[in-house]
């Protein structure tokens, strides 16, 4: 079984429906934990840290044999946690921060929340390290886009991503990184010839491999 660490119920649909499409032999179980983003923009990660081993070690009790954290803001200080918590601890967009180096130094970040910056660019430059290449990051936080999806218009939301990235020209670019889980529904709708990669396909598939191998 693997358990998810969300902090917005509207991941729920889009990694059963992934789980249902690629891994139906895989078990999954959803802790939705919104309270812990909001402390988080408010405090810092790293206020939220004790929370955060507390839901690890919760799932690895429950029979988990991974936790996928889906959370860009609270990556980090999962992962960091995992010493601590009995059972492995991924986050949901290192796969796709490994693949986006691949592609080419010129790496964007989207994100819709300004919290989510920091971790997602470290986590580029940590596997740009890691694979011995060069990156440079840019970034550009989407405020109108987080407020769709805040008042629940996640279509709307996802436009706004679409049409931020296919703004970007394609000679400044290699690769666009979307930087939340929330923000995949957008990939779909660009038209611009620029990669755009997002974290839960890539997440849940790395989730998969462990929870199963356990």
């Amino acid at each position: 079984m693997l358990a998810l660490l969300h902090t917005s119920p509207v991941h729920v649909p889009v990694f059963d429906a992934l789980r249902h499409q690629h891994h139906p032999g895989l078990e999954l179980r959803h802790v939705v934990l919104p309270e812990l983003l909001d402390r988080a923009r408010r405090d810092g990660a790293a206020a939220v840290a004790g929370d955060v081993l507390a839901v690890l070690r919760g799932a690895a009790a429950d029979g988990a044999r991974a936790v996928l954290c889906t959370c860009s803001t609270l990556g980090g200080v999962a992962e960091a946690c995992a010493g601590d918590a009995g059972v492995p601890v991924l986050r949901v967009d290192r796969p796709m921060a490994a693949a986006a180096v691949a592609l080419g130094p010129r790496v964007v970040v989207l994100a819709t929340l300004r919290s989510t910056l920091g971790p997602t660019v470290a986590l580029v430059e940590e596997e740009a390290g890691r694979a011995g290449r060069p990156v440079a990051v840019r970034t550009h936080v989407l405020d109108e886009a987080w407020r769709a999806f805040e008042g629940g218009d996640a279509g709307r939301c996802a436009r706004l991503v679409a049409g931020a990235a296919d703004a970007i020209p394609a000679a400044d670019a290699d690769v666009i990184v979307l930087a939340q889980a929330s923000m995949a529904p957008a990939g779909p709708l660009t038209t611009t010839s620029v990669p755009v990669l997002s974290g839960p396909r890539r997440g849940l598939a790395a989730g998969a491999r462990v929870a199963l191998r356990q």
